[in-house]
């Protein structure tokens, strides 16, 4: 379950944490992302010990979306140890994310 929580920034919440990161960068008005919503969900409560699933909505968080040369939604960004390490575009079936997110957990 993708849990909500304040940080002071992104860097901090990508360094603070010890489990990869899954960054769902989406807007509310994306269609596709909301088809993604219960996909991320599933995909984060098969995987709560081994990763850590975010989402940015890009319409509130501009700069960030700028600064990690989001352009098109949604746009899903695995970091781990700060550093992003896979970058998906589009909707995935759960199953497709859990393969192509495994590597990397």
């Amino acid at each position: 379950m993708a849990v909500q929580k304040q940080f002071s920034s992104f860097e901090e919440l990508l360094s603070g944490s010890d489990l990869p990161v899954l960054v769902d960068f989406y807007a509310t008005w994306c269609g596709p992302c909301q088809m993604m919503a219960p996909i991320l969900e599933q995909v984060s409560g098969q995987m709560k010990d081994k990763l850590m699933v975010v989402k940015i909505d890009t319409d509130k968080y501009e700069d960030l979306a700028s600064q990690h040369h989001i352009y098109a939604l949604p746009t899903l960004v695995l970091f781990k140890n700060g550093a992003e390490v896979d970058r998906i575009e589009g909707v995935l079936q759960p199953a497709q994310l859990i393969d192509r997110l495994q590597p990397h957990l």
